[in-house]
């Protein structure tokens, strides 16, 4: 049984809390949830499709190039679809929590402003890139591309420099009042936790965009489409991703022995460690109760401090470490340990998928025959984005009570406005995004429709009328029978069809 003094505290916690804090916390983590979809391809689609579009210039290659010119037409529709989704996010900062930004947005506002910034230079430049294609030279308009990358990498630096700051606040003093002064914005954009946090993020925006990227054309593959367009579609991204898996495994594990460290009672809700010690078991899943005791889950003796510190003697800090008041509850661990576990168990399966992948390119020279492979691969980006998800619960779950670490609570942040009011544009934020997104979808289909006519018609020699009608920087060979999309049905890229890409 559980003991009913630490089940009261649990309760006098919550009691304690304004009515209007569950509604904007709810609402805050619904429009993050689904903002953060969009995201990885904002940040890594423009790479990968430049990496395509130099491939299609150096190799003459028309499919190549005219998965690139596709590609950027997908990419353009997802920013436009993610300028709402984070204006939303932008507005709900300071509607939802005016405590933070009246008090803090001096320190660390300044990495919404290289975010925002950001944002209207990759508008324009994704709006030059998709101009160019029938009207620049291919030179110009490929080096007129490059820009893209970085900004969409700018914009990541703004934002993960905010969070990291709310992670391990520093570059200011507090006056007699609690204020913030004497602001140093270098110190307060590189924190301890940015470059860890930072490039943990961008590799895996370069990952799960090549895994989701790369699961269409698996699907294909799956359907028995083997042609070029195919091949090539899949392995570019593909061999992006499985490239950078296992860095991303490394870089996992580094950002958790920071956390370690700079945040310790986020690491025990990580890992659910009630008591501070040495010797301490990993669990895998379980749940936490309010008594400290765990329930469920696969505990692996001592595995947790060598982790931690290479070393079974490592002591970890406990939850119990600090008062009640200052440490997620229960519940809230457990949903911390669940999502970082979760994401250590799909990132795990990804670096499998891509040893898989790596030993048969290297060594036989070859695409994997297995179809359980290809199904594998169809799911990865599904599970790489679930993993983005995991990694964001844990990072700010992990963090409770604190909206900046050891400095505000979220409890003193939240708006004043009444919660029923909050849940009525919860209901309402639901209904406008459940819109957004399927009229997302439903363009998405309409141009894999589009393109898929355009193909056929070409493959049975009728005129393509439009901007299907030829490639970039020449006229259209036609199709073979069958192709697909991200895009639509493949082209035939002339000798040499069958090889690997």
């Amino acid at each position: 049984m559980h003991n009913p003094v630490h089940l009261l505290a649990d309760a006098g916690l919550l009691a304690d809390a304004p009515a209007q804090l569950l509604p904007a916390r709810e609402l805050m983590a619904f429009t993050l949830a689904s903002h953060i979809i969009l995201v990885p391809m904002g940040v890594a689609l423009p790479l990968i499709t430049l990496i395509m579009h130099y491939r299609g210039m150096r190799r003459n290659d028309p499919v190549a190039l005219l998965l690139a010119r596709r590609w950027s037409a997908v990419m353009a529709v997802q920013f436009a679809v993610g300028v709402v989704t984070g204006t939303v996010l932008s507005f709900e900062f300071g509607l939802l929590w005016p405590g933070l930004m009246g008090r803090w947005g001096d320190v660390f506002g300044i990495g919404f402003g290289v975010e925002a910034w950001a944002f209207f230079l990759e508008a324009v430049l994704i709006a030059i890139y998709l101009y160019g294609w029938r009207r620049l030279r291919p030179r110009t308009h490929f080096l007129l591309g490059l820009p893209l990358p970085a900004t969409a990498l700018l914009g990541a630096f703004g934002i993960l420099a905010a969070n990291s700051w709310m992670n391990t606040p520093q570059g200011f003093t507090l006056d007699a009042d609690g204020n913030p002064v004497d602001v140093d914005i270098w110190k307060a954009i590189f924190t301890p936790m940015f470059g860890p946090q930072y490039w943990h993020f961008v590799v895996a925006m370069l990952v799960t965009a090549g895994y989701v990227v790369a699961g269409v054309y698996a699907v294909g593959w799956l359907r028995g489409r083997r042609d070029h367009y195919h091949r090539l579609g899949f392995t570019v991204p593909f061999t992006l991703a499985a490239v950078f898996t296992p860095v991303q495994f490394m870089l996992g594990d580094s950002i958790a022995r920071s956390v370690f460290h700079k945040q310790p009672v986020k690491f025990a809700a990580m890992e659910i460690v009630w008591k501070t010690d040495t010797h301490m078991p990993e669990y895998l899943f379980g749940r936490l109760h309010p008594d400290g005791s765990i329930s469920g889950g696969i505990k692996i003796p001592q595995l947790d401090s060598i982790l931690a510190g290479f070393s079974p003697d490592t002591k970890v800090t406990g939850l119990t470490s600090v008062p009640a008041s200052d440490r997620p509850n229960a519940t809230q661990a457990t949903i911390a340990h669940w999502a970082f576990d979760l994401m250590v168990v799909i990132g795990s399966l990804l670096v499998l998928l891509a040893l898989w992948y790596g030993w048969c390119r290297l060594r036989q020279r070859r695409l994997p025959a297995s179809r359980w492979f290809w199904r594998s691969a169809a799911c990865a980006g599904v599970a790489s984005v679930v993993a983005v998800e995991c990694g964001w619960i844990t990072t700010e779950v992990g963090r409770q009570p604190w909206i900046v670490y050891q400095n505000m609570r979220v409890a003193e942040a939240v708006t004043a406005t009444r919660s029923s009011s909050l849940w009525i544009m919860f209901c309402l934020v639901i209904v406008v995004y459940v819109f957004i997104f399927g009229s997302f979808l439903a363009v998405l289909l309409k141009m894999r429709t589009r393109w898929r006519l355009a193909d056929e018609a070409a493959a049975a020699g009728h005129p393509v009328e439009g901007p299907e009608s030829d490639t970039p920087y020449g006229p259209r060979p036609e199709p073979p029978p069958g192709g697909d999309a991200l895009a639509g049905r493949g082209t035939r890229s002339g000798p040499g069809e069958g090889g690997t890409s």
